[in-house]
């Protein structure tokens, strides 16, 4: 046997417990800041609550090496993102997407915003952590598939923490406002930051995917994906930043979303 189903199902419920939690300390903080987009910094610690409520919940029921991998990948991973986003909108007025989305908003604004904005996050990142919920109790051993999603892990933090870096190096220059950034991983990939998110939980996944059922969590990355590059992701990005000086010529030569050698012709400005 390489899975404990009666454990699992015990979990599940304080790992959706956990998330309320989150979910119900942001929406006080949001009243506190009178914004609601202090959601984005809570993103990252969803799931970060959900490994750490699954590696205590598991303890004793699933394979030790996987239980830990399940735990610090997305808390590395969690508590990076969210003290990324937290540091960059301290202080900042509330999104202009959540202004936009919450001045149509029929009836109480609040009300609204915590079933399209709070509840509809929580359900993603649940839904999303379905390999750490799954692989948190698979008694299989880790094999080389695992070792294969760590490593891929490492790429995404990797992307994911020096496009980071790279943006913030380039806003501080005032020369560079309004602008398109078009150095370092952002010459090969309009979205180095989304691209790393997409490797860290297919990465998450594959450590899942080494031993059973955890490859039936494939939905997991997948929705992940779909949210980085048709969703809320670089869909809406790119909306936003097409009305700057020079992006359609740096969109026409950059790739998307992999990271590709600038197309030729199309020399870097």
């Amino acid at each position: 046997m390489s899975f404990d189903a009666s454990a699992f199902g015990a979990a599940l419920p304080w790992a959706g417990g956990a998330v309320v939690v989150v979910l119900a300390a942001t929406f006080a903080a949001s009243k506190i800041a009178h914004k609601h987009s202090v959601i984005d910094t809570a993103w990252g610690l969803l799931f970060l609550v959900i490994a750490v409520a699954v590696f205590f919940r598991s303890d004793g029921h699933a394979d030790g090496t996987r239980r830990w991998l399940l735990l610090i990948l997305p808390v590395l991973w969690g508590g990076r993102l969210a003290q990324h986003i937290g540091r960059r909108t301290i202080g900042k007025p509330e999104d202009p997407r959540y202004e936009a989305m919450l001045a149509k908003a029929p009836g109480n604004p609040d009300l609204y915003a915590l079933r399209m904005v709070y509840l509809l996050q929580g359900i993603l990142a649940f839904l999303i952590s379905a390999p750490i919920l799954v692989g948190g109790f698979e008694t299989g051993s880790v094999n080389a598939i695992a070792w294969v999603g760590v490593a891929l892990w490492c790429v995404g933090v990797f992307f994911e923490a020096v496009g980071d870096h790279q943006m913030e190096a380039y806003r501080r220059n005032p020369a560079n406002k309004g602008g398109v950034i078009d150095v370092g991983l952002w010459r090969y990939t309009r979205h180095p930051n989304y691209f790393g998110d997409a490797c860290v939980w297919w990465g998450i996944f594959l450590v899942s995917a080494s031993s059973w059922p955890g490859v039936l969590t494939f939905p997991a990355p997948v929705l992940m994906t779909l949210l980085l590059t048709k969703g809320s992701g670089a869909r809406i990005l790119e909306k936003h930043m097409s009305t700057r000086a020079g992006w359609a010529e740096y969109a026409a030569r950059t790739s998307g979303f992999i990271p590709l050698p600038p197309r030729k012709g199309r020399p870097a400005q």
